[in-house]
């Protein structure tokens, strides 16, 4: 298959399994690396479940509508320059046609999408459901032959519980066998203050007081278990309305989910969702609604169990090197 180079640093972050893996916090943490060491950068994604089509560049009046969930997040988060495209190749020469083109480009969901070559390939894998023993659709998770792994210059493995012992992080490393030139990391989730949907400065100390409340947590991401096991950790008790990853809420469902909540008897309750839920609420058709209910949003970050500061210095060394096209780091 013919791939096409870019003389721009391109940085490509995707996994072998559907759905799931918690690429998008990653994606979150190379923006904000970046963004702290002053590089200019752009992300590229198809803009899943979007209704738009072609190139789309975002600016401050786009919605999930016009350029998917994911994107409209990275956008609104840390007002980074995001562009959507399903032909990655068209979307990386629009994005560097500008005036000011980015330094790197984070191209989201690729690790398929092989009609680029990019710079560094990031492959990010469940603990819980490690490629390694994973099966190909549909026995199994996996979207291409469990070997596509070869491809990465660098394996995360994510959502990897805290008291995982070093001797646990090293039997896994044996099963992911890397390769000489490949490098393999193992992060976790941490999930920041719940803050209310209306007003961000409206926060609930989880320590302190999530015990008060009692919760019914709306989620339409692929794997909500993780976020709900954290809530029940914490809270006085937790209820979960499960919807389709990147549902696309309508009144229908906002007044189905207000009603199941006046149902839910007694004081100190609240609504519970994602950021990347919070983005598809914020849809005309929608966010009337949603800002008369009492939603709180709870968001989440990775951070790496050990060797974060080799990946970052990983990252930094491949968008600061002058030569683009350079042989595998090792």
């Amino acid at each position: 298959m013919k791939q096409t180079k870019f003389e721009t640093h391109t940085i490509g972050v995707g996994n072998l399994a559907v759905g799931g893996a918690g690429k998008t916090p990653h994606v979150e943490y190379l923006i904000k690396l970046l963004q702290t060491e002053g590089i200019s950068l752009a992300t590229l994604s198809r803009g899943y479940k979007r209704k738009t089509s072609g190139f789309v560049l975002a600016d401050e009046n786009s919605t999930a509508d016009d350029i998917g969930d994911e994107p409209l997040m990275y956008k609104y988060k840390y007002n980074v320059q995001v562009a959507v495209d399903a032909r990655r190749v068209n979307g990386i020469k629009k994005l560097l046609d500008q005036e000011h083109p980015p330094k790197v480009v984070l191209l989201d969901d690729v690790f398929q999408h092989r009609s680029i070559k990019c710079g560094l390939n990031i492959c990010v894998s469940d603990f819980n459901n490690p490629f390694f023993h994973d099966f190909l659709l549909p026995a199994g998770t996996l979207r291409e032959s469990k070997k596509g792994i070869q491809r990465a210059d660098i394996v995360i493995i994510s959502k990897t519980p805290e008291r995982t012992s070093p001797v646990d992080m090293r039997n896994i490393l044996k099963d992911v066998n890397p390769r000489a030139h490949q490098k393999v990391f193992f992060s976790y989730l941490k999930y920041g203050e719940l803050f209310s949907l209306t007003n961000p400065q409206d926060k609930i100390d989880t320590l302190k007081d999530l015990f008060r409340f009692r919760i019914i947590a709306f989620t339409g991401i692929a794997n909500a278990a993780p976020m709900i096991n954290y809530l029940k950790e914490y809270a006085a008790e937790v209820r979960h309305l499960p919807f389709s990853d990147h549902e696309d809420y309508t009144p229908k469902h906002l007044q189905d989910i207000e009603k199941y909540y006046r149902s839910f008897e007694g004081g100190n309750k609240i609504l519970v969702t994602t950021e990347k839920d919070m983005m598809r609420l914020k849809n005309d058709s929608v966010w009337d609604i949603a800002q008369r209910m009492n939603i709180f949003v709870l968001p989440v970050e990775v951070t790496f169990k050990d060797k974060e500061e080799e990946f970052n210095n990983l990252i930094l060394k491949y968008v600061r090197a002058n030569r683009i096209h350079h042989q595998k780091y090792t």
